[in-house]
Formats: structure tokens, C-alpha cells, sequence
């Protein structure tokens, strides 16, 4: 019988040493432990359009994709892809070199940050930021340097100044998300074009984390960094339909990208899942093509999901962040006579049926979101009344 050794060296690559069970998985089994209505993790309660989750049953029906699909992903797929951001963004890709499909945006994030940072590397990252960016990071030897994002006049700002103080002369890489989670903050055009201009001096590579690119609302306008002067060939852009289309298991991704930085993040990725979710591609082919109205409809039903959970949580007390992006509510807990998030979602469930998750496990400081807690509206109405008739009695 094969025996334990007696060295004392951890099991765990120290890389990940600092990085446990995920809080996702913490509150989702604590929402199933206490009956409690689940508005921690970010994936919706209903499918997407019946006519997208039919084309996977032909696909698979019709042995497209059973088997390996081509690396960089399925044609259909990789011209979809092309497509949408060329009708929707003016940008023009080749879906033969400049286009990659992934395993979810978690996978091209991982993968662009393994191929192109070198251990040493600093990398910039707007704080709070989505856990993965940390344990990637790590994983590729880089050193993560925050920028906290703050309140200011009820939304989080990012400060111009505070980024370019961030940047050295061991900076590689900017990793940027917007619309943002979890604070729901839209980058402007005028913070995008100084984050441009910072790039292009200082010969920066950047990751835009963009999943979330159909869920702007009130003024907000996505702008996808690559459409800025100078940032289309330094610009690794990751795009998801699990955000978009409310298939979030089936875990289908993309980068855009100049063909040196495809190639050289495909060079990773083919050694992490090297091809997957073959029938489902050919399924989100045809969802990119559909009309704009679904788009419109889809904004505008989240928008009232918004607005609903928002009213709900002011009035049980919140401070809330009404975001202009994403389907998450940041809220400050605060006025509830309440300051450690983690306390706070810990003792949730039990005191009113809901699961919300701490911002702070999104921050290096972690002080500097200790009292801010995230809530999800992806789901379906009469839920989300449910939740705000019950976070109602925190204010008795």
C-alpha cells in the first residue's frame, strides 16, 4: 500500500495557498442548508430562448460537435463572432486568426494570463475585483496590483490618477472589466481613452473582461477598449454567452484579438481544456445572430429586475449602488447599523431567507469593502419579490 510522505511541504502549490473553497460555493450551500432564496451567485433560475436551446438538441441530434471540435473553436462559430462585433462595434476580426473559443470567460481570462505573463510580472487590476483574476494571476507567476474602484455621488469611479501611479516599470498587463462586477460601474469614454493613452505609453497589454457587454443601462454606453486609437492590437477582448443568452453551464467563450496574441493565448489554452462544449457552439453561432430586438428585450427586462431588487433593498434599509452594468446591486450595509460584510451574509439566510455575498472577498483591502455586500437580480420576478418582501424585515 502506497505510503503518505512524511515531508512536511503543503500539498498545495504555494501559488494558491491563499486561496480556499470559493465564498460562491460557501453561500450557495449555505442557501440550500437553510431553504433561503439564492441571490448570491450570479446565473439565472430560468433558461434562455427555447429557439437557441433547440439548435444544441439538433446539433447534437446531427453529430456536430460530439466529437473534438477544432481547436480555436467551430467555424460557425468563430464568423459569429466576427460578425457581432463588427455590426455591433465597427471592430473587424478574421475569424480564422483573430478569434479563439474557450471554455467560458473564466478559461480566456486564465489562458491570457498564463501565455502572457512571466513570473515577476506586475499586473494591474481595477479592485473589487472577480476572484478568478487573483488565482490566475498567481498561477502565472504575476504579482496583482489593485486600483480600488470607490463611491462617489452614488456609482464607483475609478481615479485616473490612482491608475497611473500603479503602473511601473514591471507592468505588463492592465486587466480591465466593464461593466463591471460586482460594483455594476460602466467605464466612460473619457476613463477608457486615459486607460488607453496609459497603455499606449507605456507599452501595456490589455485584458478586457467585456461579459457583460449587453447589460448597460440608463446613459451607460459600452465601449469596447479595442475601438480606442492604438488599442486594437494590444487588446485581448473576452466575450461570453452564458451572460448574454442565460446559458451559463454551457460555458462558451471568446477572445478577440490581434493573430500574435490568439496565437500565443491559444498556445495556452490548448493545454487546459484543449476543445470543449462542441454541440453548444453551434447553438451560440446562431444566438449572436439574432435580431437586435432580443437584445433590447433582454436589457430592458433586467433593467425592471433592477429597479424592482433595488427599491426593495432601499427599503430595508441599504444604502444601494444602482448599477449602470451587469445584473448585480452592490449595497452598504451600514445604515442597517451593520459593517462586516461576511458577518452579515453569514447570519443572512437565517434572519430573513436570503443569500447575498460579501464584497470583500473581491478586494486585497479587504477594509475597503468590509461593508458592502452584492446582490443578484437574474432572476425570475415573482423571486425577486419574494427576497424584497423578505430583506423588508431587516428594517423592523
Amino acid at each position: 500500500m502506497a505510503r503518505m510522505t512524511s515531508s512536511a511541504r503543503p500539498l498545495l502549490n504555494r501559488r494558491l495557498a491563499e486561496f480556499g473553497t470559493t465564498i460562491f460555493a460557501e453561500m450557495s450551500a449555505l442557501a440550500v442548508a437553510t431553504g433561503a432564496i439564492n441571490l448570491g451567485q450570479g446565473f439565472p433560475d430560468t433558461d434562455g430562448p427555447e429557439a437557441i436551446r433547440e439548435a444544441a438538441v439538433r446539433a447534437l441530434r446531427d453529430g456536430r460537435g460530439n466529437q473534438y471540435p477544432p481547436g480555436p473553436g467551430v467555424p460557425e462559430l468563430r464568423t459569429a463572432v466576427a460578425a457581432h462585433q463588427l455590426r455591433r462595434y465597427g471592430l473587424s476580426y478574421d475569424p480564422d486568426t483573430e478569434v479563439l473559443v474557450t471554455a467560458g470567460a473564466t478559461e480566456a481570462i486564465a489562458a491570457a494570463l498564463l501565455a502572457l505573463v512571466e513570473p515577476g510580472d506586475e499586473v494591474v487590476a481595477l479592485e473589487p475585483y472577480y476572484d478568478s483574476y487573483a488565482a490566475c494571476i498567481a498561477m502565472a507567476g504575476g504579482r496583482r496590483v489593485p486600483v480600488t474602484l470607490r463611491p462617489h455621488e452614488g456609482a464607483f469611479r475609478l481615479d485616473l490618477d490612482e491608475l497611473r501611479a500603479a503602473v511601473t516599470d514591471r507592468t505588463r498587463l492592465l486587466l480591465l472589466n466593464t461593466p463591471h462586477n460586482p460594483t455594476g460601474a460602466v467605464l466612460t469614454r473619457a476613463e477608457l481613452t486615459a486607460v488607453a493613452e496609459l497603455a499606449v505609453e507605456r507599452d501595456l497589454l490589455v485584458v478586457t473582461d467585456e461579459v457583460y457587454e449587453h447589460l448597460v443601462f440608463d446613459d451607460a454606453e459600452h465601449i469596447p477598449l479595442a475601438t480606442l486609437p492604438g488599442m486594437r492590437d494590444r487588446t485581448v477582448t473576452v466575450g461570453s454567452a452564458g451572460k448574454t443568452f442565460s446559458f451559463t453551464g454551457w460555458k462558451v467563450g471568446w477572445i478577440t484579438a490581434a493573430p500574435g496574441l490568439v496565437t500565443a493565448v491559444r498556445s495556452a489554452k490548448q493545454f487546459l481544456t484543449y476543445v470543449a462544449s462542441g454541440p453548444f457552439q453551434y447553438a451560440v453561432a446562431e444566438a449572436l445572430r439574432l435580431p437586435d430586438s432580443y437584445f433590447d428585450e433582454f436589457r430592458a427586462d433586467m433593467l425592471a429586475k433592477r429597479d424592482l431588487l433595488a427599491g426593495g433593498l432601499e427599503q430595508a434599509g441599504f444604502k444601494v449602488f444602482r448599477p449602470a452594468g451587469t445584473y448585480f446591486i452592490t449595497t452598504d450595509i451600514r445604515p442597517l447599523g451593520e459593517s462586516d460584510g461576511f458577518a452579515f451574509c453569514r447570519t443572512l439566510p437565517e434572519r430573513c431567507g436570503v443569500v447575498a455575498i460579501p464584497n470583500a472577498v473581491f478586494y486585497d483591502h479587504r477594509e475597503q469593502g468590509a461593508a458592502f455586500v452584492r446582490f443578484a437580480f437574474c432572476k425570475r420576478t415573482g423571486v425577486l419579490e419574494e427576497a424584497a418582501s423578505r430583506l423588508k424585515t431587516l428594517a423592523a
